[in-house]
């Protein structure tokens, strides 16, 4: 049963774990300055603890509160938050996010998340709460309530269902430090519309500080093989673009990189659900949103290179 806002923010008060729904994929949340419940994130994912978290806040204010912002950061955030993007800047204070939470860096991870119901949660609490995808580490991030509560429901006290998530991939992770801007993971917001906004960016970056950037990450059960012309055999094949495969299985009949977006994750849990020799992926292109597709893609196929 779904739980109200109000009930979801008064369980994160308690100290307790609540699945949020955001735009992105649905988030295992606690309060950031709560030591105690980001460990029970860890472990309830079987997350590494040098993997630091994003600290999910309601309004731009309330993101300068815990990071200090320059004047990219500040362009950044008023392009395109609310939404799918999250900022990586020096951390202001280290008491509303925890060091747990940070992985004991001097930067902190922040985002506006786009899904009205996660803000209304996030207002009611009062506090900046980190949610990391609710799925068993390395595991396809769940992108539907069902999903979530399957992977992870056991450790929540509360779960808010906010429907579908539109976009389906995690947010567009960008540092901005020390003068420099560099994307630590591609996500919804492209790599071109960030530049567009500000400039070229930043050829480094310190991945580190980002979540999301293990080498074996988003992986099903069943092994992925990428770029695939065909099926082998025993093998579903999702497919993109018109006359590429079985429409059921397809990421866009269509070729719309938003809509393979929005399917990759639930694909592949329906494809194992099947439980096929493994799990072919058409080619998807690169430029704009397919950047984050194929990267989850590598990493779910053991790939990253």
């Amino acid at each position: 049963m779904s739980a109200s806002e109000h009930q979801a923010a008064e369980a994160l008060a308690r100290g307790e774990l609540v699945l949020l729904p955001t735009e992105t994929v649905y988030g295992l949340a606690a309060d950031a300055g709560d030591a105690r419940a980001v460990a029970a994130i860890f472990e309830a994912k079987g997350r590494p603890r040098f993997n630091p978290l994003i600290a999910h806040v309601a309004d731009a204010t309330e993101a300068e509160a815990i990071a200090v912002f320059d004047g990219p950061a500040r362009r950044l955030a008023e392009a395109f938050w609310p939404g799918p993007l999250t900022i990586v800047a020096p951390v202001r204070d280290r008491e509303r996010v925890c060091d747990l939470a940070r992985a004991g860096l001097d930067s902190v991870a922040v985002r506006v998340p786009g899904h009205a119901r996660a803000r209304a949660v996030i207002s009611a609490f009062g506090r900046p709460v980190v949610a990391p995808s609710a799925n068993r580490s390395g595991r396809p991030s769940p992108t539907t309530f069902a999903d979530a509560v399957e992977e992870t429901g056991f450790a929540a006290a509360a779960a808010v269902d906010g429907g579908p998530c539109a976009v389906g991939v995690e947010s567009t992770v960008v540092s901005v430090l020390d003068g420099r801007v560099a994307v630590l993971r591609p996500g919804a917001v492209t790599r071109e519309e960030i530049e567009a906004l500000i400039g070229p960016l930043d050829s480094g970056g310190e991945g580190h500080r980002s979540p999301g950037r293990m080498a074996v990450h988003y992986a099903p059960d069943s092994p992925v093989r990428i770029n695939a012309e065909a099926a082998g055999e025993g093998e579903i094949l999702l497919g993109f673009g018109p006359h590429v495969g079985d429409s059921r299985w397809s990421l866009s009949p269509t070729g719309d990189l938003r809509e393979a977006a929005a399917n990759l994750f639930r694909r592949f849990r329906e494809a194992d659900r099947e439980k096929p020799a493994g799990i072919a992926v058409s080619p998807v292109p690169a430029e704009g949103l397919g950047e984050a597709i194929n990267d989850r893609l590598r990493r779910a196929a053991g790939f990253v290179g």
